[in-house]
C-alpha cells in the first residue's frame, strides 16, 4: 500500500490515506454508519446540496453537518460538484487532483479525484502571499507540482495516453494548494464527499517555473513542507502512479467524460507530494522543491465574498 508521507515529524504525524486527508482509521465508519450519521435530508437534490456549500463558502461560514445525504458514488459526487460550479458563477481557471488509496480506490474504481480551482495567486518573494481557509471548517496546505496546459483541447475526449498529455504541457511550476472547506469533517467522510465540495480546494499559489522541466526529472526531487519553521512532511512525486503526468492524464479523461471544456492556460495541481498538512490562520507555510526552488505563504481566514 502506497503512502504519500515519506518522512513526518512527531509534531505533525498523521496517517493519511489519500491526498484529501482521509485517515485509514475511519474506513469502517465510512463504509458503515457515516452516511446515516451525517445525513440531514434524504430528499435534497444535488443542486440543493451544492447551494448549501456555495452559500457557506460565500459567507465564510462553517457547516456543522453534511447538507443532505452524502454521495456514495463518484457519479453522485461529481453531480454535486458540477451543480456547485454552475451555482458559483465564477470562471474555473484550474483543477486539483487528489489521491484515493486502497481499499477505497477499489470500491470506487478510481485512484484519483478532481475539483475546480477558482483562485490563483502568483508567488513573489518580495510581497506577502496569503492562503485562505474557512474558520470552523477544514484547512490544509499541500506542496504540489503545477502543470499549465498549452492549448485548447477537444471536448469529450476520454482516451488520453501519458505520451499525449505530456505533449500538451506548456510549463511546470512549483506551488502550494490551499485545501479548505466549510465542512470540518469533509475528509473523514471520504473521497465522494470531498469531490462534492470542489474537491476541498480553496486556492492555488503559483511559484516559479521549472526550467527545462522535460529533462529535469522533477518527479524525483525531494519536496519538503514546513509549518511555522517545523518540517511537516517530505516526499517525492514519483510515489504517485505514473507521477504528475499520470495525474494530468486522469484529469483530462475525467473532464472529457463530464463534457467540460479545457482551455489553454488551465492549471492542474497534480497532487500533494508531502501529504496533507492542516493549518490555521496566522501560521506560515514554506515548501522547498529540489535544491533551489521554494514558495511560501501565510494563512488567513477566508473572507465573506
Amino acid at each position: 500500500m502506497e503512502k504519500v508521507t515519506a518522512k513526518v515529524t512527531d509534531n505533525f504525524r498523521r496517517i493519511l490515506a489519500n491526498d484529501t486527508g482521509f485517515p485509514y482509521r475511519r474506513i469502517r465508519e465510512y463504509f458503515g454508519e457515516a452516511w446515516t450519521i451525517h445525513a440531514r435530508s434524504a430528499s435534497m437534490t444535488a443542486a440543493e446540496i451544492a447551494k448549501h456549500f456555495v452559500s457557506a463558502r460565500q459567507r465564510g461560514q462553517h457547516l456543522a453537518h453534511y447538507p443532505g445525504t452524502a454521495p456514495d458514488t463518484l457519479a453522485s459526487a461529481y453531480a454535486v460538484q458540477d451543480a456547485a460550479i454552475a451555482a458559483s458563477d465564477r470562471p474555473v481557471i484550474g483543477w486539483k487532483v487528489g489521491r484515493i488509496f486502497p481499499p477505497l480506490s477499489d470500491h470506487f474504481g478510481a485512484n484519483r479525484l478532481s475539483g475546480p480551482i477558482f483562485t490563483t495567486t502568483t508567488y513573489s518573494p518580495t510581497q506577502p502571499v496569503i492562503g485562505q481557509v474557512f474558520i470552523g471548517g477544514f484547512g490544509a496546505a499541500e506542496a504540489e507540482f503545477l502543470i499549465k496546459i498549452g492549448s485548447d483541447l477537444p471536448v469529450g475526449k476520454q482516451d488520453y495516453t501519458l505520451e499525449e498529455v505530456e505533449r500538451l504541457i506548456a510549463a511546470v511550476h512549483i506551488g502550494i494548494e490551499i485545501a479548505s472547506s466549510p465542512l470540518p469533517t469533509i475528509n473523514e467522510l471520504g473521497p465522494a464527499v470531498t469531490i462534492s465540495d470542489f474537491g476541498n480546494n480553496n486556492g492555488l499559489i503559483i511559484g516559479a517555473a521549472i526550467e527545462n522541466w522535460q529533462t529535469s526529472n522533477f518527479a524525483d526531487w525531494t519536496v519538503t513542507l514546513q509549518i511555522d519553521g517545523s518540517v511537516a512532511g517530505e516526499g517525492a512525486a514519483n510515489s504517485f502512479p505514473d507521477g504528475p503526468i499520470g495525474s494530468m492524464r486522469f484529469l483530462l479523461n475525467n473532464l472529457g467524460a463530464r463534457g467540460i471544456p479545457i482551455h489553454a492556460g488551465t492549471w492542474i495541481s497534480s497532487g500533494a507530494v508531502t501529504g496533507v498538512h492542516q493549518v490555521t490562520p496566522g501560521q506560515s507555510v514554506h515548501a522547498t522543491f529540489g535544491p533551489t526552488l521554494s514558495v511560501n505563504c501565510t494563512i488567513e481566514a477566508a473572507p465573506i465574498i
